[in-house]
């Protein structure tokens, strides 16, 4: 889409705090508005109704509709929302009783391509793992997303998260 479709949809969600929670379908109305505004057929119309639903406390409407965006090609239209759309597609299968779904989608994200969302990647795989009751491999990713940032011990907490999971290897 345009850049003013973008800036509108990005000043939209940047006012979600504003809604109190009784007024969540007010907010997926302004999303709905800006979706009615896309080509017919744009993945970009679920992916922006999956992530209100959402963002609203409704992760089963948002399931459909982030499969509805991804198998409409979201992908092609923009792969980090694309990304985006599997890590929160994640979390929703999660809150709804499917992390194995979860894992199932987020495990190949581990190695594609790196961006800014590896670290979402592994936090959200990390909470579908310790959903399961994988908790030592949770850990273990939620490790590898932090050292990165760490000012020292990095190399030390690279090694204790790869530990965790290969217990082994000492």
């Amino acid at each position: 889409m345009d850049r003013d479709w973008e800036e509108r949809a990005a000043a939209a969600w940047a006012r979600l705090d504003d809604y109190a929670e009784e007024d969540a379908a007010a907010f997926r109305a302004v999303i709905d508005a800006l979706v009615a505004e896309l080509p017919e057929g744009s993945p970009l119309g679920p992916f922006e109704r999956a992530c209100a639903f959402d963002s609203t406390g409704h992760p089963a409407d948002a399931v459909r509709l982030y499969r509805e965006a991804l198998d409409g090609g979201l992908t092609e239209v923009s792969r980090h929302k694309a990304r985006r759309a599997r890590i929160q597609l994640a979390s929703s299968l999660r809150n709804i009783g499917r992390a194995e779904e979860g894992v199932a989608l987020l495990t190949p994200e581990l190695h594609a391509p790196s961006d800014e969302l590896d670290d979402a990647v592994r936090a959200c795989l990390a909470l579908c793992l310790s959903s399961l009751g994988r908790d030592r491999e949770g850990l273990s990713l939620v490790l590898e997303a932090l050292v990165p940032h760490l000012p020292r011990y990095q190399r030390s907490m690279a090694r204790y998260a790869r530990l965790l999971v290969e217990p082994g290897r000492a």
